[in-house]
């Protein structure tokens, strides 16, 4: 939906990359799918030099979170269909950051074992998935709508 206003190429594409930052950021979360099935690596080869900037400079997530939110969410230059989409990956990017904190939690009390893995499997598919769907939503225009998600996203987005 194109209800805030229409969109252009360039704010189509600068709103589809803003899930690079969430693909990038639930990488670890697909190391048994990944390592069972490895065709699955393709969707990250076109990634792989942001993804090693990423995992070798520290705090570059944090760095990254606070440029997205500042620069672009808070910034009423921008259109609403971009601060939109990136607010809505910046969303994602925290949810996997309290992903970070839970697993490993779960992980040592459990161990590794089928439902770790299953939970890992989830957040990773679950947020590949959103990504994609939401990736082309953009491209084509349109808000991409997941919810309870986007209407936080709503609520943060003037």
């Amino acid at each position: 939906m194109t209800w805030r206003g229409s969109t252009d190429v360039k704010d189509r594409i600068f709103a589809a990359l803003a899930y690079i930052l969430p693909l990038i950021v639930v990488l670890p979360f697909g190391q048994f799918l990944l390592r069972q099935f490895p065709i699955l690596g393709i969707i990250y080869l076109p990634l792989q030099p942001l993804i090693s900037i990423y995992y070798r400079l520290p705090l570059a997530g944090l760095i990254i979170f606070f440029v997205l939110f500042l620069a672009v969410v808070r910034n009423p230059r921008i259109s609403h269909f971009v601060r939109f989409n990136t607010m809505q990956a910046i969303l994602l990017d925290i949810l996997l950051v309290l992903g970070f904190l839970l697993l490993p939690i779960l992980r040592q009390a459990l161990g590794v074992n089928l439902l770790t893995e299953t939970l890992y499997n989830v957040v990773f598919l679950g947020i590949l998935a959103a990504c994609g769907y939401s990736m082309i939503q953009s491209l084509m225009g349109r808000y991409a709508e997941i919810p309870s998600l986007s209407q936080a996203v709503y609520s943060q987005v003037p």
